[in-house]
């Protein structure tokens, strides 16, 4: 299981390309830098959060792990 704080950091990481992505699509599209930024916060505010709880809501859901203990010496 991921811990919460890698699950931020993939987040974060992902989206911050994203944004960019967003960006020069609406930027090329548009031609007007301030609404491409407008566009890519809101974009990346709204998936960062859906995305998170996405991750967090896979963690519980037990599909496709492995499911072996750990072995421990004694």
């Amino acid at each position: 299981m991921e811990s919460t704080q890698r699950s931020i950091v993939k987040a974060l990481s992902w989206r911050i390309l994203a944004t960019v992505i967003t960006s020069v699509i609406v930027y090329y599209l548009t031609g007007k830098m301030d609404f491409a930024a407008k566009v890519g916060l809101a974009d990346t505010t709204i998936k960062f959060l859906v995305y998170f709880g996405h991750e967090r809501l896979w963690n519980r859901i037990p599909y496709g792990r492995d499911e072996k203990q750990p072995e421990y010496i004694i």
